[in-house]
């Protein structure tokens, strides 16, 4: 899978500066076990490359990029460590041309449409942005995307867990940096718990997973009306839905007209974005049955179901 891509799955690029290599490791480490598997090791210490490989060399899942590299030979020294792809926080038209013509992945910073149209003319299509916030944050990139369609943003500064949702809900970002999640006294502390605890609220923030409705299985029409009926007295809540599969009360019950999915019924889990939200489960062993999948005219995961049953409950996810 293209690195970029995976990027954009993963949604949420913690960026780390380490002083002391061997920190690199047990940091990474603790970002994976939290659920975020990516890291961006920036070239703002002299630790930077060796940081890099010796993670690629203990973790080589995590998806691995080197930032603020500034110059060619620091482009060359982290792919020679093992670095994925790389982050420079301007465009500098020599670096980012080196880039591509070694087959580096690269995200130029752009600030600004010249800038744009400049990493256009390179052949990207997704950059960073960066400073996000102190340029104008979200306001700004909705600005500049209109007239550049095809282009995708890694917005990074500023970002945390504030802001992180109203940034990723915009179709034209592909993914975030942040380093909230590895504030610098847990790293010189080596207090490895505690950004492992921070990386998973991170992902849960990210996700937005919430139930939104309990389906529960009939034999028919019939008796899923009556059920519902019961149901809706019980609660006082509204028979808000008759559709040809089932009959809703009050939105959160889908009283099913046949033996649905599910030993007794499924459990409908919405997320900001099924696309990101199935990786992420992929990453902590779940299958999704793909035949069940459905897109929407934009091409984004709207629906799917888990390969297998919890509790005796299909799982699917659900766009909001």
């Amino acid at each position: 899978m293209d690195m970029l891509k995976q990027l954009s799955l993963a949604g949420l690029v913690p960026v780390i500066k380490v002083k002391h290599a061997e920190d690199a490791v047990p940091l990474c480490k603790a970002l994976k076990d939290g659920g975020l598997p990516v890291a961006e090791i920036t070239f703002r210490t002299d630790a930077a490359e060796e940081a890099i490989r010796l993670v690629h060399e203990a973790l080589p899942e995590v998806l691995l990029g080197a930032g603020t590299v500034l110059t060619t030979e620091q482009a060359d020294r982290a792919w020679n460590a093992g670095a994925g792809y790389i982050v420079s926080p301007g465009l500098n038209p020599v670096v980012v041309k080196h880039c591509v013509d070694k087959g580096y992945p690269v995200l130029p910073g752009c600030g600004n449409p010249s800038d744009i149209e400049m990493a256009l003319s390179l052949g990207l299509k997704t950059v960073k942005f960066f400073p996000a916030e102190a340029l104008g944050g979200l306001k700004l990139i909705k600005a500049m995307a209109a007239p550049y369609g095809d282009v995708k943003f890694v917005p990074t500064g500023g970002i945390n867990e504030k802001n992180l949702p109203e940034y990723l809900a915009f179709p034209k970002i592909a993914a975030c940096g942040g380093s909230w999640m590895v504030p610098d006294d847990a790293i010189e502390n080596k207090d490895w718990d505690r950004i492992e605890n921070l990386a998973r609220e991170a992902v849960n923030v990210m996700l937005g997973l919430s139930v939104v409705h309990v389906g529960i299985n009939s034999e028919n029409a019939e008796i899923a009306m009556t059920e519902a009926k019961k149901l809706s007295t019980l609660l006082g809540w509204p028979m808000n839905k008759d559709s040809a599969k089932g009959v809703f009360v009050g939105g959160s019950f889908e009283m099913m007209k046949t033996w649905f999915r599910g030993t007794h019924g499924h459990l409908a889990i919405g997320t900001s974005n099924v696309d990101r939200a199935k990786w992420h489960m992929e990453q902590r062993g779940f299958e999704f049955d793909e035949e069940t999948a459905t897109y929407t005219p934009d091409g984004r995961m709207k629906f799917i179901y888990l390969k297998d049953e919890i509790g005796g409950f299909g799982i699917h996810l659900l766009l909001k």
